[in-house]
């Protein structure tokens, strides 16, 4: 008489058993067989009629088991890269975007000239020959546009740096005079 063949259903209790050995938790353990039944019945075209059925869903289940420690591991391994990443590459404060459209505000208010001047000069790195030279101007009257947008732009500054609830220029004499923000250009002349 030729013995039954076991069905998946007979199985149940020792994949139990095999995956709770394996996860060391019986939720963990229900849901890797729930995942092994799956994997079992999208596989079943492949299992050959001669198969030993209980070998072949233990193998399936520990495939099932080590394809999730992996996938565990590769997540892992991508949280700490992205907590890395957003470690290394901090976004700037609000605070510093703001003051910074507060500048452009305050070099866009200047008057063409003056800031044709400086966008040469300070942003482009340009000689003030070479600027003056792209202006048509001479040399005397692009220093003293600068000299007026530079003088404005400080202007702002101390506006700014006042309103900011910052100490008065009569509470620290040594900062009376001193921009907090500077332009600087090369000071190259022809």
């Amino acid at each position: 008489m030729r013995s039954k063949r076991p069905e998946i259903v007979d199985l149940l209790v020792p994949l139990r058993r095999y995956a709770r050995s394996l996860t060391r938790d019986a939720i963990k353990a229900d849901d890797l067989v729930h995942d092994t039944l799956v994997r079992a019945l999208e596989s079943r075209a492949n299992l050959r009629p001669d198969t030993n059925l209980r070998t072949w869903m233990m193998t399936v289940l520990h495939n099932v088991f080590i394809d999730d420690q992996r996938r565990k591991r590769v997540e892992a391994r991508h949280a700490d890269v992205l907590v890395q990443l957003s470690d290394d590459v901090a976004l700037p404060a609000q605070e510093g975007q703001v003051r910074l459209m507060q500048i452009r505000k305050a070099f866009e208010s200047l008057p063409e000239e003056q800031r044709a001047a400086l966008h040469l000069v300070t942003l482009e790195g340009m000689a003030y020959a070479d600027a003056a030279e792209v202006l048509g101007i001479p040399i005397g009257t692009l220093m003293s546009r600068l000299g007026r947008g530079r003088a404005a732009l400080r202007a702002f500054e101390e506006g700014s740096r006042k309103s900011r609830g910052s100490a008065s220029a009569s509470d620290e004499p040594s900062e009376r005079g001193r921009p907090h923000l500077r332009i600087v250009g090369r000071e190259s002349a022809a």
